[in-house]
């Protein structure tokens, strides 16, 4: 970790009693209240804290960026002693890239879809510089290699859609940081990330910010990161600071409950040991199981690539197979085949006796009654003019069941998922990130299928609600007896709900077996890689809300 400067030395951030109210009407007068903390040059400082907490809307005053309903009440937001709080919108434009930048969550819904990488970076110095056109281009390529991108000169002629999720999060930082500024607020930068490519970026954020002494606001819930990567870290609830302390006094002794809770939530990378009944049924099995995709263009031919080949796993009733590995690995093109949201290339898909690898699309409405799949996004996954109830409904009524039997069954779905039945007549807006997943697993279970697939289904989720979706579904696979794939690249999740896990390179099953055995002596190298990548893994986060290095 980096050292704090001592001294003197003023800060790059400083935030002081800043209040921002919500509009009226909202669950709570404040988005942030009085909040207070601070950055230093060369410094990271991770500001963590449920969905809601107000995090995201301190990144925005900051970086001027409010939405319109929101305003600044009352505080500060010095930035080298100016308050960007009373900057007019021309000179905020000025202080953007050049002294603070920032960097988005999703980089897809961050950089135009429209421009090439390199443009989007030459955009940042044609707008801040007197540069020439080409010395804006050496200055692209000299920023595209810092951020380690293989091929810069292929890199920015690409459009963000030709690339990886973590190729993508290397231009934003590319542009983030082209201008050297002082300040770099992160915004969840590695939450889709699986682990390895997470362990890239993190490291790439800290040699830069050594590089330049930049000081960085990192906003996280992964307390793995935080143990990773913080200096200091501040804690936000309700729109409070809580709780504000060097990482490793935090991470040892919290101080406030707010912060032992959401310490104690993290999940365990010791897993868990549960016995499945070596008779019992097996509901799903996969034989040599593959897809492929053609690389061939408009009047040209090109290469096949498997982006799951020859995957074959089993999974008996009441049994969570977990299916780990980094992104493009096949996870989830495995999870589409076995549900026959697309074409499986070849092989067999075993669905208690049947293969149901070759139904034809006739038959495909008889089987989805029979597999349910919880995708990752529940915004996405809802309609958004549609009332929960009507899509829990939905399902059961196109089978023949009435809609007062299927919204009483509903009802019964609601509370079983911990959620009010009274709200089935609201919309998805009205509900939280962790609630809205809830329904998404309600109306996957209301048509009783036999194999729930969770398709990284709680990790766009802080870590308090994940831990209550996490043992929602334990209850419930206990509770139905059902068989669940669940895919994930979150190993303490893994390590927490699978019984046993296939660990998944370049679209072949690499290593499978007892969830204790597998995390306890990886065999192969590639299992071993992804530990030693996963964040925080030195750190043991116990129950009882304390900590200590590994």
């Amino acid at each position: 970790m980096s050292a704090l400067v001592s001294g003197s030395a003023p800060p790059v951030l400083d935030v002081r009693g800043l209040t921002i109210a919500l509009p009226s009407g909202a669950d709570r007068a404040l988005a942030v209240d009085r909040a207070g903390f601070s950055v230093n040059a060369s410094e990271i400082v991770c500001l963590v804290g449920e969905s809601g907490s107000g995090k995201s809307v301190i990144a925005q005053a900051t970086m001027g960026l409010l939405p319109a309903a929101l305003r600044a009440a009352g505080g500060q937001v010095l930035l080298d002693g100016e308050d960007v709080l009373a900057a007019s919108e021309a000179h905020l434009r000025e202080l953007r890239c050049t002294r603070m930048s920032m960097i988005f969550q999703e980089p897809m819904t961050a950089l135009n879809p429209v421009m090439t990488c390199g443009d989007q970076i030459d955009e940042v110095l044609a707008t801040h510089t007197a540069l020439s056109a080409a010395h804006r281009r050496l200055r692209v390529l000299e920023i595209v290699r810092d951020v380690q991108l293989p091929e810069p000169e292929r890199m920015i002629a690409s459009y963000p859609h030709q690339l990886s999720g973590g190729q993508r999060q290397r231009i934003m930082i590319a542009m983030a940081l082209v201008l050297n500024p002082r300040l770099l607020i992160a915004d969840e930068p590695t939450t889709a990330l699986d682990v390895t490519t997470q362990a890239q970026i993190l490291e790439l954020i800290r040699e830069l910010q050594r590089k330049h002494d930049t000081g960085v606001l990192f906003i996280t819930h992964d307390f793995g990161v935080v143990a990773e990567i913080a200096d200091r870290v501040a804690v936000l609830r309700q729109g409070e600071v809580v709780e504000f302390a060097p990482a490793r006094e935090l991470l040892a002794h919290p101080r406030h409950d707010y912060t032992r809770m959401l310490i104690a939530a993290v999940p365990s990378l010791e897993p868990r040991q549960r016995e499945i009944a070596s008779d019992a049924p097996i509901v799903l099995s996969t034989e040599q199981l593959t897809k492929t995709y053609s690389r061939s263009g408009w009047l040209r031919r090109g290469d096949s690539v498997a982006a799951a080949a020859s995957v074959s796993l089993e999974i008996r009733r009441g049994e969570t197979l977990g299916i780990v590995g980094e992104s493009g690995s096949g996870k989830s093109t495995v999870a589409r085949c076995i549900a026959r949201l697309i074409e499986p290339s070849a092989g067999r898909i075993m669905l208690d006796g049947e293969d149901v690898a070759q139904l034809a699309a006739s038959a495909l409405h008889r089987f989805r009654r029979r597999v349910q799949i919880v995708f990752q996004d529940p915004y996405r996954s809802l309609n958004p003019r549609r009332t929960v109830g009507d899509s829990i409904v939905e399902g059961p009524m196109n089978y023949g069941i009435g809609r007062d039997a299927a919204l009483a069954n509903a009802r019964r779905l609601m509370d079983l998922v911990r959620l009010d039945p009274k709200s089935l007549d609201r919309y998805p807006h009205q509900f939280s990130g962790g609630q809205r997943q809830r329904v998404c697993i309600a109306r996957a279970l209301a048509i009783e299928p036999e194999l729930l697939i969770a398709d990284e289904a709680v990790s766009a989720l802080d870590v308090s609600v994940q831990a209550q979706v996490l043992a929602l579904l334990d209850e419930i696979r206990t509770e139905l007896n059902l068989a669940m794939l669940f895919i994930t690249h979150d190993l303490r999740v893994a390590a927490q709900v699978c019984d046993r896990v296939a660990v998944m390179q370049q679209g072949r099953i690499v290593e499978q077996g007892p969830v204790h055995e597998l995390f306890e002596h990886p065999q192969h190298e590639y299992t071993r890689a992804l530990f030693a990548a996963a964040p925080g893994r030195n750190w043991v986060f116990a129950n009882d809300g304390r900590t200590r290095a590994g």
